[in-house]
């Protein structure tokens, strides 16, 4: 699965800025997709992640009320997910990650098993000044 991340840039503190996340290859096997957020001197942390079948959305916290993700939006072999970033504060200036969680099931012997893979975008930097 390759990701490919759009939308990051620079605002000023109540603004808005939305992100895109374009997920090619291998497709078909996508369980998730989502977000994730590094700033400087911190973890990588959950933003929002979404699931492809029933679209039931997970949202951090500190995002709540002022992020929406949407629908995985599935066209042919790439599927799309969006980030609407509202009412944005200093402190969610990041690098905001695509990420996407593939999931596939087999039989080994009379035994089933689940592998998962996780999969990252290269990261697009959301400033946001005060």
């Amino acid at each position: 699965v390759q990701l490919v991340e759009s939308g990051g840039g620079w605002v000023q503190t109540g603004g808005s800025l939305r992100l895109s996340c374009t997920a090619s290859e291998n497709t078909s096997s996508i369980h998730m997709m989502g977000w994730y957020r590094q700033a400087p001197g911190n973890q990588r942390e959950l933003v929002a992640t979404i699931t492809s079948a029933d679209n039931n959305a997970d949202y951090a916290n500190s995002v709540e009320g002022r992020f929406t993700i949407s629908p995985i939006s599935k066209d042919s072999a790439k599927h799309t997910v969006y980030l609407q970033m509202d009412s944005l504060k200093p402190e969610d200036t990041a690098v905001y990650f695509c990420y996407a969680l593939t999931r596939t099931f087999r039989f080994e012997g009379t035994h089933g098993r689940r592998d998962d893979y996780e999969y990252w975008g290269q990261g697009t930097q959301v400033t946001v000044s005060s």
